[in-house]
């Protein structure tokens, strides 16, 4: 495709999306009208994929000078990211495939804006300025971070005393991990999936490891296309809750020897590794919904080939001599990697959310550490995503609100 066509087929993609993100569209009408970002530059490394790019649109639209660059080097859409660079005041520095110094050149040119505000998903912005870049932080009013996997590092950086920003974890809102993480993950993976195999799920062993949200969402989709679902977990409250949900739950080295699709959600690495591909069945498929490709240990497997070739599209098959493994993506995003990522109505509540969150960092001064998103900005975006599909719900009556606040009512 020329670069014209592309431009055209990015702005197919995001109109697409924009159609069918109405609590986004509600908030940027707001932006539009009051531009709470004047003045402001926003920097930020995200999937580059449609939807981003309305999110990208909105904040714009609000009056900042947005920069944005990929947070995975296998989930930016070409079309979309050229699309992107065409708008005003926005700036696109992703491209799909880049190798590890162009993926973090490409963040260093984000960051070369000198932003106000940072976007992460998966805390690359942030590691980045806290290692190399410190010469900024003094000017960052605050971050918002996108995912688990983000979340988790920045805990990590504040209770060692390293987070030198503040940072409002969008990841931990209700309207972002309880319908992004579940219904988003549970259905993009499985049609990154499919579309990659093209082969049937039902009466198949799926070992789904980890049962968060991500996981658990997974898990669910797995049943209802037909698989006999396993789940492997280190949390023994989850694994109690994965067997009340009506899973198989076991450890990886048992799960290893049945599981015909394993998807690792877990966030951390080394959850398949050479003990876990020596016992594998003939044919096993591998796939990552985790952020970061280190849930399956490419380098142990590719170390026990005795041939590494394509098989399909977006599939290599390792063949171990006894047994062939397939993976898919090279282990990197499933959702983004091998497919569009999390559906348009989902990703309306979380953007909804970031953009607000944005909002909320260039009026308010917060302090330096990890900070939730205000309920009333949850609240909102549930109430809007509501109206947006025409549902109405009941209120409390004052004699009911006394009754749940109070303590002298009885029983």
């Amino acid at each position: 495709m020329t670069e014209k066509e592309l431009i055209e087929s990015g702005n197919m993609k995001m109109d697409w999306a924009r159609n069918h993100m109405p609590v986004l569209a509600i908030v940027r009408e707001k932006f539009e009208e009051e531009k709470p970002l004047k003045g402001l530059k926003v920097g930020m490394a995200l999937h580059v994929e449609a939807k981003t790019a309305v999110l990208v649109e909105t904040l714009a639209a609000g009056g900042a000078e947005v920069s944005i660059t990929g947070c995975n080097p296998l989930s930016t859409q070409d079309d979309v990211a050229l699309a992107l660079g065409t708008r005003k005041n926005i700036s696109c520095f992703a491209r799909y495939g880049v190798e590890s110094q162009e993926y973090y050149e490409a963040i260093d040119r984000v960051l070369d804006i000198k932003p106000d505000i940072t976007i992460d998903d998966g805390a690359d912005l942030i590691f980045k300025l806290h290692k190399e870049r410190t010469d900024l932080l003094p000017n960052i009013l605050g971050g918002c971070e996108e995912t688990t996997t983000g979340v988790h590092r920045l805990h990590a950086m504040e209770k060692e005393g390293a987070l030198k920003m503040p940072v409002i974890a969008v990841n931990d809102a209700m309207t972002k991990f309880l319908f992004d993480n579940r219904y988003g993950t549970g259905q993009s993976a499985w049609d990154g999936i499919n579309r990659t195999t093209n082969l049937l799920v039902a009466g198949k062993n799926v070992v789904v490891a980890g049962y968060g949200w991500c996981g658990r969402g997974v898990a669910m989709r797995a049943s209802g296309l037909g698989a006999n679902v396993i789940v492997t977990e280190v949390d023994p409250i989850r694994a109690l809750e994965a067997r009340m949900d009506g899973y198989r739950v076991m450890k990886m080295s048992d799960a290893a020897k049945l599981g015909e699709i394993f998807v690792t959600t877990t966030g951390n690495r080394d959850i398949l590794t050479a003990e876990h591909f020596q016992t594998m069945p003939d044919g096993a498929i591998l796939a990552n919904s985790g952020h970061f490709n280190v849930e399956i240990d490419m380098e142990a497997l590719a170390s026990l080939a005795k041939s590494v070739r394509i098989v399909r599209h977006n599939i290599k098959e390792y063949d171990l001599g006894d047994r062939r493994i397939n993976v898919i993506a090279e282990g990197r995003l499933v959702n983004l990697a091998a497919g569009d990522g999390h559906p348009a109505e989902v990703m309306d509540m979380s953007f909804a959310n970031q953009a607000l969150c944005v909002r909320y960092i260039a009026e308010n001064k917060l302090t330096n550490g990890v900070h939730k998103v205000p309920l009333e900005l949850d609240t909102f975006v549930a109430k809007m995503k509501l109206e947006s599909m025409g549902i109405s719900i009941d209120e409390l009556t004052p004699a009911q609100e006394c009754y749940m606040s109070g303590w002298e009512c009885g029983t």
